[in-house]
């Protein structure tokens, strides 16, 4: 009995003795401490990303909000410079109007007609409205709408033998097709 451990009467049944507690109860807090810190990093990393996902969020919210504005400033200045385009047609239209009051010849009134329709028409150009070619041309279902069809052997076959109305193009996008008749083989 030369172990004083053994003759302690409070000894822990497991045989561990209070220094082998103290050194488990310092790892566990050891471990809990680690374990604390790691969350707290994990928690400032979390925290640093949330703020730079809400700071692109903002961001891009600014961003469409900006770009919405333009495209609006964009389609009213396009549709202001249109307007004041066709007001100066619309003056001459009303000239004309009042010129040809007393006017019975008709040769005048041809060509006051022919003088606003050039103008309208260099107005539309400027804005940038192009005429689609039509006749002589090979139909193409992209540019032209075949209303009529006919059976002939004086043009090839898909020719445009003729325009019915006439079609327009801003760039490559077609605002109106041409409305035309299309020979066929006979």
């Amino acid at each position: 009995m030369g172990n004083k451990h053994n003759n302690n009467p409070f000894k822990n049944p497991d045989n561990l003795d209070e220094e082998n507690l103290t050194e488990e109860n310092n790892e566990e807090i050891s471990k809990d401490n680690e374990e604390q810190n790691e969350d707290n990093e994990l928690q400032k990393k979390f925290d640093a990303l949330n703020q730079q996902y809400l700071r692109l969020a903002a961001d891009f919210d600014n961003y469409r909000k900006r770009q919405e504005h333009e495209r609006e400033e964009l389609l009213k200045f396009g549709t202001e410079n249109a307007l004041k385009r066709l007001l100066e047609v619309l003056d001459n239209f009303e000239r004309g109007k009042k010129a040809l009051e007393n006017v019975d010849d008709c040769a005048k009134v041809k060509e006051s007609f022919d003088l606003v329709h050039k103008q309208v028409v260099d107005a539309l150009t400027k804005l940038g409205l192009e005429e689609i070619e039509t006749e002589g041309k090979e139909f193409d279902p992209n540019f032209h709408d075949a209303v009529m069809q006919t059976p002939t052997s004086e043009y090839e076959e898909h020719t445009i033998i003729n325009e019915l109305q006439k079609g327009y193009k801003m760039g490559d996008k077609v605002l109106r097709p041409a409305l035309v008749n299309v020979a066929t083989a006979e």
